[in-house]
């Protein structure tokens, strides 16, 4: 029920207009969220930088419909590019589809991909392609892997466990050899597309987990779950997986302790680094995912 409330109101666009206008409701925000800027966001992660973890940038903001906006993002995710290769900052990106026009056509969006996966290839860096609402679902697979063909492992892909289908696509990435980033999944879905229940989710999530990690090509385990992080190191230490062929992910503020803990124990430690003024629905997402992270929000509301 908190999930589904916090998902509903990060889609009003009263509520977003009145919070993201709010001096309060930014500072909370801007615990999980590394400021408005590029530069803003190295300075916040600075000391994770130093600390030897990687971080994945992602500009925030989805649902791009008019062309000139989308192409505008699409020069925002070159320039991040090359602000990264300018600074040195161990990082790759994080694309959303709809930022680059999938709600205009999947072939404009495919085109705009190609802008953005040409300037990574000059760098020699790397973009993933975020995972968006089930209705994206196959449309962000078909593009993903017309443009692997061409890009290779320049681009990965996100997939989410509390799907039903996620089973077969992690299959699919397995035989296809994509980079995957194992995520449980943020968006509201019905029970028709999505499993309803945390703890049927949590056993895909392991499932999908194991099967990425005896097979799959270097993937991203990203949770914040202290009981799936230590499944994950059990499992690596008893079938003989090397810490290298894997790596974990971590949201931006959250956890940071057991990110620090994971470093120091030799495991590959990337960090989730979201910013831009287009924060407000991020926010409650992440507000709806854990309890935990909406109890930290309101005692720091009420101080």
């Amino acid at each position: 029920m908190l999930r589904k409330t916090m998902l509903a109101l990060a889609d009003n666009d009263f509520v977003t207009r009145t919070v993201t206008s709010n001096r309060i409701s930014r500072d909370l925000a801007f615990r999980f969220v590394a400021g408005e800027t590029f530069d803003e966001s190295l300075a916040s992660s600075k000391d994770l930088l130093n600390a030897g973890m990687m971080l994945t940038l992602d500009l925030l903001g989805e649902n791009l419909s008019e062309p000139h906006l989308a192409e505008q993002a699409a020069t925002e995710y070159c320039t991040m590019l090359d602000r990264i290769a300018e600074t040195g900052a161990n990082s790759t990106i994080s694309v959303k589809l709809t930022m680059l026009g999938l709600d205009i056509s999947d072939e404009f969006a495919h085109d705009l991909m190609i802008r953005v996966l040409d300037r990574a290839r000059i760098h020699n860096n790397f973009v993933r392609i975020d995972m968006e609402g089930s209705a994206y679902t196959q449309r962000t697979l078909d593009i993903f892997y017309a443009l692997r063909e061409t890009y290779g492992d320049t681009v990965g892909i996100v997939l989410q466990s509390y799907l039903y289908r996620n089973d077969r696509d992690v299959e699919q990435a397995i035989e296809r050899g994509a980079k995957v980033r194992l995520v449980k999944g943020a968006y509201a879905e019905p029970e028709t597309h999505a499993y309803p229940k945390k703890v049927d989710v949590d056993a895909a999530f392991r499932r999908q987990m194991e099967r990425l990690m005896d097979d799959g090509n270097y993937p991203a385990i990203a949770t914040q779950d202290d009981a799936i992080i230590d499944v994950a190191r059990g499992y690596a230490m008893r079938m003989g997986i090397d810490k290298s062929r894997f790596e974990f992910q971590m949201m931006y503020g959250i956890r940071e302790n057991i990110q620090y803990q994971l470093v120091e124990a030799g495991y590959n430690m990337r960090v989730y680094v979201p910013f831009g003024e287009m924060w407000y629905p991020y926010f409650m997402r992440r507000m709806g995912e854990r309890p935990a992270n909406l109890m930290f929000a309101l005692k720091n509301f009420v101080r």
